[in-house]
């Protein structure tokens, strides 16, 4: 057996394309804005590949850079300011922020209607509840389940394993895919036999962070690996999950790069896209507003 390798970089090019016809028909520009406190060069390289996302659909974009030795003061006023702006529709705060600054304080100033990073604490409460939508997803997660759609992957009653249970990915992935009715077990550093799981798993999430932790004869034949792992080797960029062992074995997988990469900025554009349609309904609905 040789896996369907599922082609993240097509379906994030077939999506581009349909979110640029809808940025397009707005009134005007949707407004993204990044928020990067310090100098660490991948952060930096993850806010220039946003930025050169939005300028290829049409988005506006605005970056606000702060010293690594910004006090807390200073990144929640920035953040503030930028909430109050009404040509900004998005606010996406890099993560991590340094050791100094309160995280959670930070994130809980961006509006719900702004958050299209989907991390403020009642986006993920709403997520972690039955019969509740968040205004925004993650878009890791977000772009993982758009992966398993658009490639036919049944989701509805399939035996899930996440592996990893980070506040980024892991853990708002468990709840999409149990919103979607699949059964869903979390592995993590105290899970014993973490294998036991695996070989049970039609769909297997990888976010662990940890360079080919996940090998072919640990996995179920036939299964799904969406592979979220993104680790820097001699041998280069490699995912969490073995590609060649896992490649004899699954059914379909992502590879690393090219599989979910493409589709986390995707989904950062869409939730954008989302918050200023809804920010223009909700001005043409004032008194005194177009429409």
């Amino acid at each position: 057996m040789s896996a369907q390798i599922i082609d993240g970089k097509a379906i994030a090019a077939s999506l581009k394309e349909e979110l640029k016809a809808q940025v397009a028909a707005l009134p005007s520009p949707p407004g993204l804005a990044t928020v990067l406190v310090g100098d660490d060069p991948a952060s930096h390289y993850y806010i220039r590949s946003k930025h050169r996302l939005c300028g290829e659909l049409g988005i506006q974009s605005l970056h606000q850079q702060l010293a690594a030795n910004a006090s807390q003061e200073q990144v929640e006023e920035v953040v503030r300011r930028l909430a109050q702006d009404q040509t900004i529709h998005g606010i996406l705060v890099q993560l991590p922020l340094p050791a100094h600054v309160d995280e959670e304080r930070v994130l809980a100033l961006v509006p719900l209607e702004k958050d299209v990073d989907g991390f403020h604490p009642i986006n993920v409460g709403r997520l972690a509840m039955k019969g509740r939508r968040p205004e925004f997803v993650p878009c890791t997660p977000a772009g993982c389940m758009r992966l398993l759609e658009r490639t036919g992957i049944p989701i509805k009653g399939a035996r899930a394993v996440v592996v990893g249970r980070s506040n980024i990915v892991g853990l708002p992935m468990a709840l999409l895919l149990n919103h979607a009715d699949a059964t869903v077990t979390l592995v993590h550093s105290r899970t014993v036999h973490p294998e036991a799981h695996l070989r049970e798993a039609d769909i297997v999430i990888a976010a662990i962070g940890k360079a080919n932790f996940i090998r072919g004869e640990q996995l179920k034949p036939g299964c799904c690996v969406i592979d979220v792992g993104i680790n820097r080797t001699p041998d280069g960029l490699v995912g969490d999950v073995d590609f060649a062992s896992a490649r004899a074995v699954a059914g379909a997988i992502t590879p690393v790069p090219g599989g979910v990469g493409p589709m986390t900025l995707v989904m950062l554009m869409e939730n954008t896209l989302k918050a200023a349609q809804k920010s223009f309904q909700v001005r043409e609905l004032q008194p005194g507003g177009s429409g």
